[in-house]
């Protein structure tokens, strides 16, 4: 099962319809992994853009600099994308505050985690989070893993990401995950940082507001 989730093709029209129906618009991306044999063999060309994806985004124009990216990436699990991308993008359009500015969601094949802080930098995101299937597991074949990257570019490491991972209803709720991922975008937002510098205090904050509003 783990090996099918990892051989599995992301059907991207259909992903793409039912993200565009959520209120999203939508770009898409190749990494240059050209086919799931080289993508396996060569984790570095995931992490970067074709070339005709790299034009593509040079050639998106926003008025408006973007706040807040999201790319939705194949990863490890297209099956995870496929079953969870979508109901996380509709918990996520609950909580990202209107003040931000959006941009489109980003679908991305054949695609790395490190393959979202070239998009950010291309596009000019302050902050861009990639919602992409994780290695499957003994377990579970379709895990959805969650980075968030302040300032992304090229040079960006782990240590610049928060992960929020297991996100699937029998581990991390769609709303929990959602939750979490504004909080710590909001954080980042204010101290211009993510990564290790920037530690997960949601569920502290949470319990700390229930026992004032319990007093």
């Amino acid at each position: 099962m783990a090996r099918d989730a990892v051989h599995l093709p992301l059907d991207t029209d259909a992903l793409d319809a039912s993200i565009q129906a959520l209120g999203y618009s939508t770009l898409h991306v190749h990494s240059k992994a050209s086919d799931r044999h080289t993508y396996l063999l060569r984790p570095d060309l995931g992490r970067r853009l074709d070339d005709e994806s790299r034009q593509r985004l040079l050639s998106f124009k926003s008025s408006t600099p973007i706040d807040f990216l999201i790319v939705v990436g194949d990863g490890l699990s297209s099956l995870a994308i496929q079953r969870h991308a979508v109901p996380m993008l509709a918990e996520l359009k609950k909580y990202i505050p209107d003040a931000w500015h959006v941009g489109p969601v980003v679908i991305a094949e054949q695609a790395r985690v490190a393959l979202a802080d070239e998009v950010g930098e291309i596009m000019g995101a302050r902050m861009i989070a990639i919602l992409i299937g994780e290695r499957p597991g003994l377990s579970s074949p379709d895990s959805l893993g969650i980075y968030l990257t302040y300032f992304p570019n090229i040079d960006c490491n782990d240590a610049d990401r928060n992960c929020i991972s297991n996100v699937r209803p029998q581990g991390l709720q769609y709303a929990a995950a959602a939750q979490k991922l504004i909080w710590l975008a909001r954080e980042a937002m204010q101290r211009n940082i993510s990564g290790i510098s920037l530690k997960d205090c949601s569920e502290v904050q949470e319990a700390d507001n229930k026992k004032i509003n319990q007093q």
